[in-house]
């Protein structure tokens, strides 16, 4: 349970859903913990008083991941306030769908500057801070490698970006010993898809399992792969989807 003492993680949008249990299980695990967030800053403190509870150490910083020079700000605050860092977790997403014929520029812009350029942004700004031993971890879709409605092809298509995205910077971190993974979350049980939410059936469908992952499914893969025990995991995707893309 002590794997990360001593360790450093800065989580992007994590005030709720998937990034808070990513935060609350880094910290269980020892690391102190920055979360970033957009807009939901009571949600944000919760997970901060939630940690702290458990005597961890966290800190929350409001930062939109569209926003690059927040973007580059909350890494520097994050590094500051920690101590340094040793973990980046790029959590932080939005999602819209639409058919084609009727997705708008202004959806499409947001899209590809939350879900791509700032998975990249963030990656960049936090490499000079991370040593030998770091990790990166970035939360896609395995929507991104089935697409199971055709509303949401633009917003799969920005989860595929981070397959490359992936592979090429653990090509890259390799060899300063930085490990570099993707976390697919199949349905999962959050504020944007619930359990209980209109189209959950069908979601249980798609899975050997039959059943939604929760947000503590997904905390668990990203703690592995934070751990030593993954030190020999890089450029690898890690599908947490109830075997739906078996």
């Amino acid at each position: 349970m002590n794997e990360l003492v001593g360790k450093r993680a800065l989580v992007t949008g994590g005030s709720r859903g998937i990034g808070a249990a990513i935060a609350v299980a880094l910290a269980e695990k020892g690391a102190a913990v920055a979360i970033t967030y957009a807009q939901s800053g009571e949600r944000a403190a919760g997970v901060i008083a939630e940690i702290e509870a458990r005597g961890g150490t966290a800190v929350a910083i409001r930062a939109d991941s569209a926003d690059p020079a927040a973007i580059e700000r909350s890494v520097k605050e994050a590094a500051a306030a920690l101590g340094g860092l040793d973990i980046l977790v790029n959590n932080a997403g939005i999602a819209r769908y639409s058919n084609i014929a009727d997705f708008t520029v202004e959806d499409i812009d947001a899209l590809l500057a939350v879900n791509v350029r700032g998975p990249v942004l963030t990656a960049k700004a936090a490499i000079p801070h991370l040593g030998e031993g770091g990790r990166i971890v970035t939360i896609g879709s395995a929507g991104a490698d089935r697409i199971v409605g055709t509303p949401g092809t633009v917003y799969f298509m920005t989860k595929s970006a981070l397959q490359s995205f992936t592979r090429g910077l653990a090509q890259e971190l390799g060899p300063k010993d930085i490990t570099v993974n993707l976390v697919q979350p199949g349905s999962t049980n959050t504020d944007m898809n619930p359990d209980a939410g209109e189209f959950a059936e069908f979601q249980r469908g798609l899975s050997p399992l039959g059943r939604f992952g929760q947000p503590e499914d997904v905390a668990a893969a990203v703690a592995f792969l934070a751990s030593p025990a993954a030190r020999q995991i890089t450029g690898t995707i890690l599908n947490v989807d109830g075997g739906a893309l078996a």
